[in-house]
């Protein structure tokens, strides 16, 4: 499907596009804040600037948009027009998110990736997660 705006405004659109606080990352916020879990947010001393970080845990939050950070579901779908430029783009996000993920793990975080889509399914398995390794860290 051919884009129906001048790639000039489609250009402003997608650089209006936060990359903080967005929607998903605000539900994902909201759902551990309720079940109990504090946290820091987009810490500039972690590898990657994880969204959200449970210091006493060494648990770093990624909230990933689908179509930013290349997941395969319906979301994730690149645009047909400038596609070498997306795939670029997008495979460039990949590989800095599996760099930043592997350098926690090796310091001995826990990394959670979250994507937007997985949000319609709801929090209560991360959550769950979560419990469970406040558990096991609580007794140690």
């Amino acid at each position: 499907m051919t884009d129906t705006i001048s790639s000039t405004d489609r250009s402003k659109l997608m650089g209006r596009i936060r990359n903080k606080n967005t929607g998903p990352e605000l539900a994902v916020r909201k759902a551990l804040h309720a079940a109990g879990f504090r946290f820091r947010l987009h810490r500039r001393d972690l590898p990657g600037r994880p969204d959200i970080v449970l210091p006493r845990l060494r648990v770093a939050i990624f909230v990933h948009g689908c179509f930013w950070h290349g997941h395969d579901c319906r979301r994730g779908k690149l645009p047909e027009d400038n596609a070498e430029f997306w795939v670029e783009k997008i495979d460039r996000n990949k590989a800095r998110d599996v760099a930043a993920q592997a350098t926690l793990s090796q310091a001995g975080w826990t990394v959670e990736t979250i994507w937007q889509c997985q949000l319609k399914n709801g929090l209560e398995p991360l959550t769950e997660r979560l419990k469970r390794v406040r558990e096991r860290r609580s007794r140690n």
